[in-house]
């Protein structure tokens, strides 16, 4: 039997479009394997899943595909996914990688490598599809929630953005088979789905224009087992006041919202084509805050955009501070070959960039603590994913609803089960401190576990 090892790179669509193509060899008999298998046997064939969203994203792709090819100098490496799509890509000059698939053939991807391991030499790259993939999942490697890939492509193009060029135009899946697969999901045990997508607030809208996210939120509430329903990056325009009261009536939809700016100054968002303005992005906000309370805002920024002056890159962190942010995840800008944005005047240096990112990066250190502090001495209901041992001592970590890390003492593992926490305080790890409501030696609570077949 082969073996066949996996590496994602980049984004939660990326993760889920590797647990896919690991359920496509282990459905035709291969025995998937660790990429540095413990065993110290190599795997036979080697498929990363590559990134290309930064600079370092390219690089860390190449580096990942050298590093297999030294795993196993003679096995099959293969390279799949956005960066072996972008144009800056040299991936065919280089004698590590054996075959190349493309975002539009991942689900062809056992046969592609069967037939190469038979002689043909066929380029996998093809043609971007304007069909959504069929693509699915029945288990997954993170054992308490699952994402859940319900969209693909974007038709955005924003100024510094290669992701168009490598994931094509906007394309959906079809309602019936997300609400299958989060069924049988739950049927496992996992009690929160993430739904995620390239563009996710578009969800629908290659069919009539309409989005059909918020339908989609409503049948999947309805799913026995489902606890929690995380979403994924979200345009800020999508929170309109219809879109917010509904979003509110679906109690297992979480308040965490990842609503992506890239910029505080409006002159910058403009240059970048993002299609609102700071004052869009902040009704969207209070909005949000009018139906939630203290909901999670994250967000992405990226730093020293062309033409970005001292003036404008102040008026983003202050847009920051106002916001409150509860997490912000911070780019310095990266040339991407083929934007708009790399033939753009005003191109700034690394080291002014890296500076920028460092002074942001404060900003957001002070507002993730801030944020983390309101929940000392509330009761909150997490969903427990690890154990660790720490200060001498067992602990198990989860996160809450908006996603704010706790942890509790507790020797048993917790893993899998939603319990209260009453949340005693901050510490200067990345958690705050609890402890359980219920102890965990009365085990009234039911456990809420996953099945042995996961």
């Amino acid at each position: 039997m082969k073996r066949v090892a996996f590496l994602t790179l980049g984004c939660k669509v990326n993760a889920y479009e590797t647990e896919a193509m690991e359920k496509l060899f282990r459905e035709a008999g291969y025995e998937i394997t660790e990429f540095l298998a413990e065993d110290g046997r190599p795997a036979d064939i080697y498929v990363i899943n590559t990134c290309t969203v930064t600079n370092m994203a390219d690089r860390k792709s190449r580096q990942m595909l050298h590093r297999a090819r030294k795993q196993n100098p003679d096995g099959l490496v293969v390279a799949a996914g956005c960066y072996v799509q972008a144009p800056q890509s040299r991936l065919t000059e280089d004698t590590g990688v054996d075959l190349l698939i493309g975002n539009g053939r991942k689900q062809e991807i056992v046969r592609l490598v069967e037939e190469y391991l038979a002689g043909s030499r066929e380029n996998a790259l093809g043609e971007l599809t304007e069909a959504y993939d069929s693509l699915s999942i029945d288990t997954v490697t993170e054992r308490t929630r699952a994402n859940i890939k319900i969209q693909d492509g974007c038709n955005q193009f924003c100024s510094y953005c290669i992701i168009p060029y490598v994931r094509g135009r906007i394309r959906s899946r079809q309602k019936e088979a997300v609400l299958e697969e989060v069924g049988r999901l739950a049927g496992e045990g996992y009690q929160e789905i993430v739904l995620t997508g390239i563009h996710l607030s578009s969800y629908g809208m290659d069919w009539d224009h309409t989005s059909h996210l918020l339908p989609l939120l409503t049948e999947l509430s309805r799913i026995e087992g489902v606890a929690r329903i995380r979403l994924g990056s979200l345009e800020p325009r999508i929170m309109t006041e219809e879109f917010t009261a509904a979003l509110k009536s679906l109690p297992k939809v979480c308040p965490h919202f990842h609503l992506s700016l890239q910029s505080g100054c409006d002159e910058t968002l403009r240059r970048m084509n993002r299609h609102y303005t700071t004052e869009e992005y902040k009704e969207a906000c209070k909005r949000l805050r009018q139906v939630y309370q203290q909901p999670a805002l994250t967000t992405d920024v990226i730093v020293g955009f062309p033409g970005e002056t001292e003036e404008e890159f102040a008026r983003t962190k202050a847009f920051a501070e106002e916001i409150g942010f509860s997490k912000i995840h911070i780019f310095p800008y990266s040339k991407r070959n083929g934007t708009k944005a790399e033939r753009m005047e005003g191109q700034l240096a690394e080291a002014v960039k890296k500076e920028r990112a460092a002074e942001l990066a404060a900003v957001e250190a002070r507002l993730e603590r801030a944020y983390r502090q309101h929940f000392v001495g509330q009761k909150e209901q997490v969903l427990f994913e690890e154990s660790i041992s720490y200060q001498g001592q067992e602990w198990q970590i989860g996160h809450t609803t908006r996603y704010v890390k706790v942890a509790v003492p507790a020797a048993r593992s917790l893993e899998g089960q939603i319990r209260q926490v009453n949340v005693l305080s901050f510490t200067e790890e990345d958690f705050l401190r609890g402890e359980l409501l219920v102890p965990e030696e009365e085990g009234s609570l039911p456990q809420l576990g996953l099945s042995s077949s996961c």
